[in-house]
């Protein structure tokens, strides 16, 4: 396989990025890039292999470079990553000063900065510094959503690479090739993920994980009352917390025994005086990772519900596209027939205005609360449209 073969659906990306990282082309690259596509399109794994080329002293050793990256353990490469809500302004302070240190070992030294677009703007203003003045041989890499998520300065400092959303059977042959998914599994995934790489990885991995996203469907085509809405909300948030906690468990395990080990403490010990500042410090930090993971599940909930809705506005204009939820279909068609195409676009705007609260801080009960308020609300004025209308 080539070094670039996990990259899906960006041909055009990955020629930019091997043009760049070649060996003799120093003169020809930007000190600072900005990786920009829709979640799931893989901006964070083409940003490492990026910096794993542009290290490595040859072609031969990008694979054995970039494994060291990805497990943050080159000397070259530092890649800030946050489970937080937004990058806090030390943290960025911390990675700018590793940014005047000279290569280690590689060509350059690579900075990579995930989620750029969670950096507030008075910690953005700590990396414009570092960019109006690059260090020689540091390059910078940055991901983000779009260009409109960083401040304009940063945008004119950086060479901007656009992603594209891959296809779902590029996303289906990926998960067969690479995680020896079965075809159809594979193909099952990659579509009702809406060819986000990672979920549907997940989908077709992890049984619980498609249970859940089973459940999240059942859950939307029962709901015909205000009741119904605020049960399903709840149960939601349940089936969100639920995906949260078995993200977050395992890794919050792990690096608690990871900090007791550099503590000289062997697990279940009792932790002496001087240290416990430091194990609040590190369950602080996994709070505010659970509470971004709960928004980020209930975020892909609602996204799964904006795919269901989507199809059913599909089947009620006639249109001739593939549904995302293809096993539902009798159970769209149906809601189709008796919703009619305006109720269901009113249902696509409620779960957008869902997402834009949920985005700007809104507790996430209340979002799903007022979202199935909003569906049943819409539902209602329709049909009291109908009925004046006969």
């Amino acid at each position: 396989m080539s070094y670039w073969s996990e990259i899906v659906g960006q041909p055009e990306a990955v020629s930019v990025l091997e043009r760049a990282a070649a060996e003799g082309a120093e003169r020809e690259l930007s000190h600072a890039w900005l990786i920009t596509g829709p979640p799931g399109s893989g901006r964070s794994n083409l940003a490492l292999r990026f910096a794993a080329a542009l290290i490595a002293r040859t072609e031969s050793e990008r694979e054995h470079v970039f494994a060291q990256v990805q497990a943050r353990t080159h000397p070259d490469a530092s890649v800030l990553t946050t489970q937080k809500v937004v990058i806090g302004i030390e943290d960025v302070r911390e990675i700018v000063a590793n940014a005047h240190f000279a290569p280690a070992e590689g060509r350059h030294r690579v900075i990579v900065i995930e989620d750029a677009d969670r950096m507030p703007e008075r910690t953005s203003n700590v990396l414009l510094k570092a960019l109006e003045e690059p260090p020689e041989r540091t390059i910078w890499v940055l991901c983000a959503p779009s260009e409109a998520d960083l401040l304009p300065t940063i945008r004119s400092r950086a060479r901007s690479l656009r992603l594209i959303t891959p296809a779902p059977s590029e996303v289906a042959r990926l998960l067969s090739e690479r995680d020896g998914a079965d075809p159809e599994l594979a193909e099952r995934a990659a579509r009702l993920a809406q060819s986000h790489i990672g979920m549907a990885r997940r989908l077709a991995s992890d049984e619980a994980a498609m249970a859940r996203r089973e459940r999240t469907v059942d859950l939307a085509l029962r709901v015909q009352t205000i009741g119904d809405g605020m049960r399903a909300a709840a149960e939601l948030l349940k089936v969100a917390q639920s995906d949260a906690d078995a993200l977050t468990e395992q890794l919050d395990a792990s690096e608690r025994a990871d900090a007791m080990r550099d503590m000289g403490l062997a697990p279940g010990a009792a932790i002496p005086p001087q240290l416990r500042a430091q194990i609040r410090a590190l369950e602080e930090d996994q709070k505010r990772r659970a509470t971004r993971s709960l928004r980020d599940g209930i975020d892909r909930i609602l996204t799964d519900l904006l795919s269901l809705h989507r199809d059913v506005v599909l089947q009620a204009l006639g249109a001739r596209m593939e549904l995302v939820n293809l096993e539902r279909q009798d159970e769209i068609g149906a809601l189709a027939e008796r919703w009619g195409a305006s109720r269901a676009v009113a249902a696509v705007d409620a779960i957008e205005r869902a997402r834009d609260r949920l985005a700007r801080g809104v507790t996430p009960g209340l979002v799903l609360e007022a979202m199935f308020a909003g569906l049943i609300v819409s539902g209602e004025a329709a049909r009291q449209r109908q009925g004046v209308g006969a």
